[in-house]
């Protein structure tokens, strides 16, 4: 699981094992440890027929996924979901979950093997 956050902008990427294991359990997390401190982010199914929302307490983010929206999308071709969630006074939080692609020129120095193949590669 990946996040990216600038701004009011949180985006969240997942492997294609990390999909099917998010679709089966409903809930996904991972941590990055600072020393004595730990980071940790969430993704969480919710029942409800909403969009995508995210908080952040004791300093954990978690997304929170509507499980109409996590329906097949291990097994379909959706890439993911977004949602700009209004703060008031103008602000808003744009939140995005999505499956995680294979990088095209292969220049990203980790491991893609489980990421998704992706759309955009053409084979010459």
């Amino acid at each position: 699981m990946k996040i990216r956050i600038k701004g009011n902008s949180l985006r969240i990427r997942i492997s294609k094992p990390e999909v099917e294991k998010f679709c089966s359990t409903g809930f996904l997390g991972d941590e990055t440890m600072f020393g004595t401190n730990v980071f940790r982010y969430y993704l969480e199914r919710v029942r409800n027929d909403g969009q995508l929302n995210a908080d952040f307490e004791n300093g954990a983010i978690t997304m929170f996924v509507p499980d109409h929206l996590l329906e097949n999308w291990d097994t379909n071709e959706t890439v993911g979901f977004s949602y700009k969630r209004d703060l008031g006074d103008g602000k808003e939080l744009f939140l995005l979950l999505e499956k995680d692609f294979k990088c095209i020129d292969n220049s990203m120095q980790e491991d893609q093997s489980e990421n998704f193949d992706n759309p955009l590669h053409t084979c010459s």
